[in-house]
Formats: structure tokens, C-alpha cells, sequence
């Protein structure tokens, strides 16, 4: 087990799930309601399957039929009749089955397919608080290993153990047909049978839940080690966190050894049962007919091939039990990630926002991530269209929450917020984002071209206006001088481009955008000398006639606001400006 140090870092509160009864009707029917769209195919799939079940009871009672009949009379056009109607029908059970298995499939993976869009649908919706509390890898596992375990449960648990049920409903049939009294043997078996699955289904409950939990904290580490490789490298800790992560892999490896040790015994003692009850069968079989004559052999031979075929299915529906569960420990969490309700939404009676003019005020506003712990504690102040308000003081002072409330990526704890005289409470953020650009110290780019990235500030921008941009900022020079120009690759996260580089894309998207509003929060630190000198230059014409809020450290990037808003420990100290509230 993992030590406590490499608990604290490895391990953190949210990485462990409450206890949950992973076997719920619920789950089942939220699970079977994503097949709604594709019920033409789901219900011919159940008419497949109920048909899968009859026929494998149907060529076991047609071969004990042949053997007890024409076998039994030297009939042999008799048996030669009944072999080729068992292998009519064995060739369309192959039939059945291979349609069975195709519909299933792809029943699946539309189910799948739906999963995993409106997981992302409703994860690009959630606030950044969710994000903020949330490890990487941990929404990741739910995307991918979660929702394959549900595909499982879909494609493989769900119809076949319907067919298993099905030809073990169909075989008891037949044995209570043949002899009543044997089927009473096999039924005095039942409570052990039911003992050694609620015995199991707990430890294997408990074992799973711990396998997809351990997993998701593996995932989520991984994430976080290789997005912070150079810190890691950096300060010369690849051995340390390897131990550690290390003993995160030895921690999922014993939970997983501890569900391989269940199952090896579990299915074991269900064959083992099959087979004491068929050895049952044959000595209470065997004395009815040889001794007392209350059976006749042509019943007991009968009886013994659907005995055979009713035991059977017990240890594939171990099996599927066994997926069952982690399909349901998936379940459970993917429908838990798509039940986190925000903490925050727009108003039921948002409005759009007009074109703004971009005038901003902040009247009382205090915030805290946490409502107990404010980081904004009372601030005033007005921005009219077109000024630049820089935001200065020392780290942790709330300059950057400033901007995230403007954006509405947080909701004021007290205190209102108004553009153009309308509280954004009450517009809709998409309205308002529309009209907002940022540019952050770290700026994330996507995987794809310089022009795709830039072109992310007005997807409809035709190459001629993106152009325009970017001479706009006076490096196009830059650009054009990189390996295939606009149409260079920018890698994962923009790792081929230069730090500098990576910001005049941003630059030039947020000049796309034509934003009313800029933010800019300590958007030219990465920029060198010379480059920012070209840069200046740009924001001034990019400035112009827009409300601008920069965070800077930079006394180049702000001597020209303005307004000069200072901040200690959340509080509006002093504002310098010709208009100040």
C-alpha cells in the first residue's frame, strides 16, 4: 500500500467515490432508455433473442426426440429424417446468432456514440468552479473506460443473459414435462445456489467499485505527471514520482487481484454445484427406472439433456454477472458526471444582449471561490466605452477574478455587475462572451494550423479577414516566416511554436473577434523586447474604441490606461483616473 506521503500527494479526497449498490433497476432503465432512439433495432434484437433462446432447447429435444424414438426402433429413415431437420435447424440458429451478435454490436456503439456526446455537451457547459475541483484524469476515465464498460454491459451482458434465462426457463419447462419428481431435486439445489450469489455479489460489488476507482486515480495521475513533465524534470523527481505512482498501479493491481481471486472462486463452486446435482439426477434417475420403474429411459435420457442445458448457462451468467457489475459501476458514474448540476446557470429569463456599447460597472461586488473565504471584498468601479483599465497589485489580490467575473465565468457572491447598464445576471454568457475577447499569460492552442487557431476568434472569418488581422498586428512577417507559414502545424498545446509566438496567435485571434470588450491578463510577459515593441503597437489600434481591463506587471503595458485600479488582499485601495467612482 501506498505510504502516507505518497498519500498526500497522490491521493486526494475526491479521488474516493461513496459506496453505491452498483445492481440498480434505475441504472438498467437509464441505460436502456439511450436505446430509444434505435427501438426498430432493439426490438427486432429482442425478437432474435427470444428466438436465440427456444432454439438450443429445440435440438436438444430434437436429439434426445431421434434417439428415444428412431434409435430406439431401428427406424432408420426415421433417423435419417430427424438428423436433417436438426441440421436445418442448427443452420438457422447460426443465422439467428450471427444477426444477434451484428445487431448488438451496433446497438452498443450507437449507445456509446450518444454517451459520450452528451458527456462532452454537458462538460464544455460547466462552470470553471467544476474544472477547478476536478482532476484531468478523472473526467477522462469517465469518457473512456466508464463508458466502455457500459458498452459491455449493452452489447454483451444485457441479451445474452436474456438468451441464458431464456433456455434455462425453456429447459425447466421441458424437465417438469418429462419428470416432475427429478425436477424437484433440481429444485432443492436452488437455495444454495441463491446462498453463493449473495455471498459473491457483495465482495465482488466491493472489489469492482475499488477497481474503477483505483484505475481512475492512475488515470488521473498520469495526466497530471505528463502535463507537468518539465516541472518533474525540472527539479530532478522522475525516481520519486514513479515510486509513488508506482505504488498507485501496485494499489489497482491488488484490487483487480482481489476480483481475479473472487471469480476463481465463484465460478468454480457454480460448476461444481452443476455437477453434483446432474450426479444427483443420475442416482435418483438411475433407481426410478431400474428399481421402482416410476421413469422410463427414453424420459430419463431426455430429462438429462435439458438437466445439462439448464446448468449450463449458470457459469456463463457468473460471467456476465461479473460484467454486469462493472457495466453498472460505469453506469453509475458516467450518469453521476451527467447529473453534476452547476453551481451556477443563466437565469430561466436571460436575455441576449445587444450589441454593447461597453460600458462597465461594478457596484459592491464581493466574491470568494469558496463562500466563506472572500477573494473581492466590496469593489467599486465604473470603465466607460473605450477606456483601458489596468489592474495592478500583488499576487493573489483579486486582479484576475475581476476578469473572471466580467467573462461570467463566476457569479458575484454579493453585489452586481453591469454592462451598458444591464446586470450580466440576467443576460445570457454565450451573448456576452460573444462579444468579449481574452488573452491570457498561458494561452492554450489547439491541435491544427496557425490559421485555424487564429480563425477560433470568428470561425466564419473568410483567409482574406484573418489576414487582415494579423497585418493589423504587424507580424505577418512572423508568421509567413514559419516553415509552411499560416499553415504550420502548431502541435499539441502549440508546443512547435515559441512562447511568443503562441501569444501574437492570440493576439490575432482576439483582434478576429472584434471584441467590445478586451481582456488582457499579463498577456505580453511572455513576449520578448523587441517582439513586444510590434505588439504595443497593434493594441494600440486594437484598443481604440473598445473597453479594455489588462493585468500587467509591465509599466510599458499599462502607462497609457486610463484608469489605474489598485488592489491589496481583494479591496479597491486606490483607483487613479480622470473618472473614477
Amino acid at each position: 500500500m501506498a505510504t502516507a506521503a505518497a498519500s498526500l500527494v497522490l491521493r486526494r479526497p475526491d479521488d474516493y467515490e461513496r459506496d453505491r449498490h452498483p445492481l440498480e433497476l434505475r441504472l438498467v432503465s437509464r441505460i436502456f432508455g439511450y436505446t430509444r432512439p434505435y427501438r426498430a433495432k432493439r426490438n427486432w434484437l429482442l425478437l432474435l433473442v427470444l428466438l436465440r433462446s427456444l432454439q438450443l432447447p429445440g435440438l436438444t429435444w430434437l436429439t434426445a426426440a431421434v434417439i428415444t424414438g428412431p434409435v430406439q426402433r431401428h427406424d432408420a429413415a426415421g433417423v435419417i429424417w430427424g438428423t436433417l431437420a436438426f441440421a436445418a435447424l442448427a443452420v438457422f440458429t447460426q443465422v439467428v446468432m450471427h444477426y444477434r451478435q451484428r445487431l448488438a454490436l451496433e446497438l452498443g456503439e450507437s449507445v456509446v456514440h450518444d454517451l459520450r456526446r452528451d458527456l462532452f455537451a454537458h462538460l464544455v457547459r460547466l462552470p470553471m468552479s467544476f474544472f477547478n475541483q476536478t482532476r484531468l484524469g478523472r473526467v477522462i476515465s469517465r469518457m473512456t473506460s466508464d463508458v466502455e464498460n457500459v458498452r459491455v454491459g449493452v452489447q454483451e451482458v444485457l441479451f445474452v443473459s436474456i438468451v441464458q434465462i431464456g433456455q434455462m426457463l425453456v429447459a425447466a419447462a421441458c424437465m417438469l414435462w418429462y419428470d416432475a419428481l427429478l425436477f424437484l431435486v433440481v429444485l432443492g439445489l436452488a437455495p444454495l445456489l441463491w446462498a453463493i450469489n449473495k455471498h459473491f455479489h457483495r465482495r465482488l460489488s466491493e472489489s469492482l467499485r475499488a477497481v474503477q476507482e483505483s484505475f481512475s486515480r492512475v488515470t488521473a495521475t498520469l495526466a497530471e505527471s505528463v502535463n507537468g513533465i518539465r516541472v518533474t524534470q525540472g527539479f530532478v523527481r522522475q525516481q520519486t514520482n514513479a515510486e509513488l505512482f508506482g505504488e498507485l498501479v501496485a494499489d489497482h493491481s491488488q484490487y483487480n487481484m482481489a476480483v481475479t481471486r473472487a471469480q476463481g472462486v465463484f465460478l468454480p463452486l457454480l460448476d461444481l454445484n452443476s455437477q453434483l446435482c446432474y450426479a444427483a439426477l443420475l442416482l435418483v434417475g438411475g433407481y426410478r427406472v431400474l428399481v421402482t420403474g416410476g421413469a422410463e429411459v427414453g424420459d430419463l435420457i431426455g430429462f438429462l439433456f435439458m438437466a445439462g442445458l439448464f446448468f449450463s448457462p449458470i457459469t456463463v451468467l457468473g460471467n456476465q454477472y461479473n460484467q454486469a457489475l462493472t457495466a453498472m459501476a460505469g453506469a453509475e458514474r458516467v450518469f453521476r458526471l451527467l447529473d453534476t448540476q452547476p453551481d451556477w446557470q443563466d437565469a430561466a429569463d436571460a436575455v441576449e444582449l445587444p450589441r454593447m456599447v461597453g460600458r462597465v460597472e461594478f457596484q459592491q461586488v464581493s466574491f470568494g471561490y469558496d463562500p466563506r473565504r472572500l477573494v473581492l471584498r466590496g469593489v467599486q468601479f465604473s470603465a466607460e466605452p473605450g477606456q483601458t483599465v489596468a489592474l495592478v497589485g500583488h499576487t493573489g489580490s483579486g486582479k484576475t477574478t475581476i476578469t473572471n467575473l466580467i467573462a461570467k465565468f463566476y457569479q458575484p457572491t454579493s453585489g452586481r455587475i453591469l454592462i451598458d447598464g444591464s446586470d450580466i445576471a440576467g443576460v445570457t454568457s454565450q451573448s456576452l462572451r460573444r462579444q468579449i475577447g481574452i488573452v491570457l499569460q498561458q494561452n492554450f492552442l489547439f491541435s491544427g494550423t496557425v490559421l485555424d487557431n487564429i480563425r477560433l476568434g470568428k470561425p466564419a472569418a473568410s483567409d482574406d479577414e484573418v489576414l487582415e488581422a494579423v497585418r493589423a498586428l504587424d507580424c505577418l512577417d512572423l508568421f509567413e516566416a514559419l516553415p509552411q507559414g499560416l499553415q504550420t502545424q502548431v502541435g499539441e498545446r502549440g508546443t512547435s511554436l515559441s512562447l511568443g509566438q503562441r501569444q501574437l496567435v492570440c493576439f490575432a485571434r482576439a483582434m478576429l473577434a472584434d471584441p467590445r470588450i478586451l481582456i488582457l491578463d499579463e498577456a505580453t510577459s511572455s513576449v520578448d523586447t523587441i517582439t513586444e515593441a510590434r505588439v504595443q503597437a497593434a493594441l494600440a489600434v486594437l484598443l481604440q474604441g473598445r473597453t479594455s481591463f489588462v493585468v500587467a506587471h509591465r509599466l510599458s503595458t499599462i502607462r497609457n490606461a486610463d484608469q489605474v485600479l489598485v488592489l491589496d488582499d481583494g479591496r479597491l485601495i486606490e483607483c487613479r483616473t480622470r473618472r473614477c467612482a
